[in-house]
C-alpha cells in the first residue's frame, strides 16, 4: 500500500494510518518516508509518502482498509490530483491482476510513479509489479527518465511502536 500527505501534520497523519492499518491488517514492513513533489494536479505542497506491506489480504480488503484510513484523516475528495490529508492505494496484491473498476490490481500508474516505486523498493528488494516487472528495474528505468530528482528521503520512522512481521 502507497500512503500520502500533503495537507496538516503530514507526518502525524502518516503515522496514525500505518497505526490503523497495523490493526486492521497487520504490518510486515513500512519503508523510509520520502518528501516528493506533487505529479499532476493543481499547485500544491510536498507530499510525504511512503509504503507499507501486509499480511496477504485480498484486495477487497486492502480497499476497505485504505478508504477507513482516509475516513479517519477526514479526506475530501474534490480535485483530481489535488491535496489531501491522506491518500492509501493499494499498488499491488501478490500476483493478482483485476480490472474491477472500484479496484483495478495493480494500480495503473504505480509503475509510473517514483514516490511508490523507490520507498518500494527499500523495503522489498525482489518486488514485482505484474505485467511491469520487477520494482528495482522500475526505479533504474524512473532514475534514467529524470524522475526521482524529486524526492528527498526524510529521518521520519514511521515504524516506531510498530511489531512488524
Amino acid at each position: 500500500m502507497a500512503l500520502g500527505s500533503n495537507l496538516g501534520d503530514r507526518e502525524a497523519t502518516l503515522r496514525a494510518a500505518v497505526a490503523l492499518l497495523d490493526k486492521r491488517l497487520g504490518a510486515l514492513a513500512v519503508s523510509p518516508v520520502y518528501e516528493t513533489v506533487p505529479v499532476g494536479g493543481p499547485p500544491q505542497d510536498d507530499y510525504l509518502n511512503a509504503v507499507l506491506l501486509t499480511r496477504p489480504a485480498s484486495a477487497r480488503e486492502l480497499l476497505e482498509a485504505a478508504r477507513e484510513a482516509e475516513q479517519a484523516a477526514e479526506r475530501v475528495r474534490s480535485v483530481r490530483w489535488g491535496p489531501r490529508t491522506l491518500d492509501v492505494d493499494v499498488i499491488a496484491c501478490g500476483p493478482m491482476v483485476s480490472d474491477d473498476p472500484e479496484i483495478l490490481v495493480p494500480h495503473p500508474r504505480a509503475h509510473l510513479r517514483a514516490f511508490v516505486c523507490v520507498p518500494w523498493l527499500d523495503v522489498a528488494p525482489d518486488a514485482a509489479i505484474p505485467g511491469h516487472g520487477l520494482v528495482a528495474d522500475l526505479v533504474t528505468g524512473l532514475v534514467a527518465a529524470g524522475e526521482t530528482a524529486g524526492l528527498r528521503r526524510t529521518a521520519v520512522d514511521l515504524g516506531e511502536g510498530l511489531t512488524l512481521g
